[in-house]
């Protein structure tokens, strides 16, 4: 049984002096110009929405609300498919995925920095970025000094003759391309160190032993987590969590003795897990204090469930930075240039 019911239109009272026609045609109009509201209270949903409260009445407070979380992790399964499909194809699908991913972080910081009443050259700055990667691959350490000293005399140019430019303006666009490009053309030193597809399988397993560092820290923080490491950056994270995801880190890149090509004994892969876990807690920080900064509690909303993909990135420019220092000096992988 459905129940109707119907709000008409009011009706205006007119003087005396308009013709009875005129009056007939303006309440037409004013009929046709008014709809009819109309509210329907159905039974059938009525009782939809009350079973469908009962149910979410006896559900557990930590499964009300799923979406988020089913969200967060269809985001990220797709973005560890495609980075481990880049980085396992070919040096060359590696080097351009690096490149994008480096071009949308650059881009997705001088936002937030515009936001913070600042005037970057974005369009440099993302440029930039983008192609120190790909210097990388083709023309090694001296192709990022080239680009490096191009942007570097690009920007003073635009400083000189754009008279709104600050310095400040101009120390914004080195940062946030040096910061997200260039820190992550690191990963092509790794990625081109063994022969084959192993350099891809090297890179992969830093970037699962930052994942999986992430995800372990935020589980024993969740669950255990009480002393607060950094309360005015960060307050979600705990020592606890920061304790046990630099364990973790630390045996993960146990496995990475294992890959073909690798010279690393087990407590230099100790010592270097302790340092690259470090090392992301860092990155993770410096970009949470770079949100706080510019009032922006996430970077982006590319990627639904996480924010921006700088903040997904956070851990992996210092991570891979550090990474193929360490290897390198190390001795542990060849050195390719």
């Amino acid at each position: 049984m459905t129940e109707v019911r119907v709000r008409k239109p009011f009706r205006h009272s007119r003087t005396d002096t308009v013709p009875a026609q005129s009056l007939r045609d303006d309440a037409l109009e004013s009929l046709d110009e008014e709809n009819a509201e109309v509210i329907v209270h159905s039974e059938e949903e009525t009782r939809s929405e009350a079973i469908k409260q009962k149910m979410l009445d006896k559900t557990p407070q930590k499964l009300k609300n799923p979406s988020n979380l089913q969200v967060r992790i269809r985001t990220g399964t797709i973005y560890i498919v495609l980075t481990v499909a880049c980085v396992l194809a070919s040096q060359v699908t590696t080097a351009l995925y690096l490149a994008i991913l480096s071009a949308i972080c650059a881009g997705e910081f001088y936002y937030m920095l515009r936001q913070d009443a600042k005037l970057p050259n974005e369009m440099l700055g993302i440029i930039a970025a983008a192609l120190f990667p790909l210097a990388m691959w083709i023309f090694g350490l001296k192709g990022i000094v080239v680009v490096l000293l191009i942007f570097f005399m690009t920007l003073l140019v635009w400083y000189v003759f754009w008279n709104h430019a600050r310095i400040s303006d101009v120390a914004v666009s080195l940062f946030g391309a040096t910061y997200t490009g260039l820190l992550m053309s690191s990963a092509m030193v790794i990625r081109m160190s063994l022969p084959e597809y192993w350099g891809g399988v090297l890179l992969l397993g830093i970037f699962a032993s930052i994942w999986a560092n992430d995800a372990f820290a935020y589980l024993i923080g969740s669950a255990i987590g009480k002393h607060k490491l950094a309360p005015h950056i960060s307050p979600k994270k705990s020592w606890e969590g920061f304790i046990a995801g630099l364990l973790f880190s630390m045996g993960f890149w146990c496995l990475l003795t294992l890959i073909p090509g690798m010279t690393m004994s087990i407590p230099q892969a100790m010592a270097f897990g302790f340092v690259c876990g470090l090392a992301g807690v860092l990155g993770d920080l410096v970009e949470s204090r770079i949100k706080r900064n510019s009032g922006f509690k996430d970077s982006g909303t590319i990627m639904p469930g996480h924010g921006g993909l700088l903040d997904r990135c956070d851990s992996q420019f210092l991570v891979t930075l550090m990474s193929a220092l360490l290897l390198s000096v190390g001795g542990c992988i060849p050195n390719v240039f």
